[in-house]
């Protein structure tokens, strides 16, 4: 018998190797090249186009305008996957050509809307009910059995934090997960002592920051305590003195948060990241929506419109500025953008104030939601439409 010759492995063609190399190497090009130009490529735009190829647009970029329900203290948010509007008369879910996807017509005396990139939340401040929707569809419906509502926001994985007084607590937070299980919600924190006025839960959902007020050596303080979703004690504590907290961001490791007189970003772990304080200025407006940064409006007298709009970095430092020479009527920020809404003009600039885009005859825009690739939602009193920057 022949004995079997043992096969000896083929060696890799060479050719086959270079072309690997060359497809490697080309690879790590362009990715460096889109890193390097971003802005010059226009990856946002790109990025429009596949999200709204098939929104038919003018050729000023505005999409077909649709009609909403309206009605007075009304406000709007972009969702990724539709327009949310919270009025006097209620919460509707609207798909960007004017769908409805769901809607509850209630009375609600303070109506108040929150959102995230997938999930926006309608409430009534002092009422009952909270309605949160998210995808095609009213998602959850919380009625309070007793107490007050106070305040609700949603995270991008939507785990909402739910702040409530009454029933013998003085502050009451509930977090519920993405499952919206009223029965047993990862956490509930019920203070008898102190005041709790807001609530957020972190983009990793393993903390929530609550807001409290109360009085220490007869002075009024507020304080930031951040719990463990699985503990009941606090993990960190800071105060903030006499400051009333308007508003709050949580991102990544740091809670952003709104004085009458200064801006905080504040870590996880308690200690102040940044402080920025207004100075001889007012505050007319903040929007902490932006991807690490805060944008303000603010204004050399109390009375009256803004007259600057500034960016603002976590460590509390002022990256840019911009004078305003109109009436702002609506702000927002979004991703890398910023938007300032006048009476006839529409502009959005990247996050140092670099112009990226303007839109004149605004067809009576009151309201704008902006988006984080740099879209826009326009409203006014009877409609809504999209805004794609070319």
């Amino acid at each position: 018998m022949k004995e079997q010759q043992e096969s000896k492995p083929k060696k890799p063609n060479i050719l086959v190797r270079l072309i690997a190399l060359l497809v490697t190497a080309a690879l790590l090009l362009g990715a460096l090249v889109l890193v390097v130009y971003r802005d010059r490529l226009n990856l946002d735009a790109l990025a429009r186009w596949f999200e709204y190829r098939n929104l038919e647009t003018s050729e000023s970029g505005e999409a077909v305008p649709f009609s909403h329900a309206g009605g007075r203290q009304a406000n709007f948010a972009y969702l990724d996957s539709g327009v949310l509007l919270a009025s006097d008369t209620g919460a509707r879910y609207y798909s960007f050509s004017g769908e409805l996807y769901a809607e509850e017509v209630r009375n609600l005396e303070q109506p108040v809307l929150t959102h995230s990139s997938g999930y926006g939340v309608v409430y009534d401040a002092g009422g009952q009910d909270l309605f949160l929707f998210s995808g095609v569809e009213e998602a959850f419906h919380l009625t309070l059995d007793s107490g007050e509502l106070l305040s609700a926001r949603v995270n991008d994985s939507g785990w909402l934090a739910v702040t409530s007084h009454g029933g013998g607590w003085r502050g009451l937070v509930t977090v519920y997960d993405s499952s919206y299980n009223t029965e047993e919600p990862p956490i509930q924190i019920r203070l008898s002592t102190t005041f709790v006025v807001d609530a957020a839960v972190s983009p990793d959902c393993k903390t929530v920051a609550v807001v409290t007020m109360g009085q220490e050596g007869g002075a009024f303080q507020s304080q930031i305590r951040f719990y463990p979703v699985d503990s009941q004690e606090p993990s960190a504590v800071i105060s903030l003195g006499n400051t009333v907290v308007l508003d709050l961001d949580y991102e990544d490791g740091l809670l952003w948060v709104l004085g009458e007189d200064q801006v905080s970003a504040i870590q996880e772990d308690g200690t102040a990241s940044g402080v920025y304080t207004l100075g001889r200025n007012y505050l007319k407006g903040c929007s902490f929506s932006g991807d690490g940064y805060a944008l303000l409006l603010l204004g050399r007298y109390q009375a009256g419109s803004a007259e600057q709009a500034v960016i603002v970095g976590p460590d509390g430092t002022e990256l840019a500025s911009l004078d305003l020479t109109a009436n702002v009527l609506d702000f927002d920020a979004a991703g890398r953008y910023v938007s300032l809404l006048t009476g006839d003009r529409l502009d959005i600039y990247t996050s140092d104030f670099t112009a990226y885009s303007s839109l004149d005859q605004t067809q009576n825009a009151r309201y704008i939601s902006l988006t984080d690739s740099g879209a826009a939602l326009l409203a006014n009193s009877q409609q809504a439409w999209l805004y794609l920057p070319s």
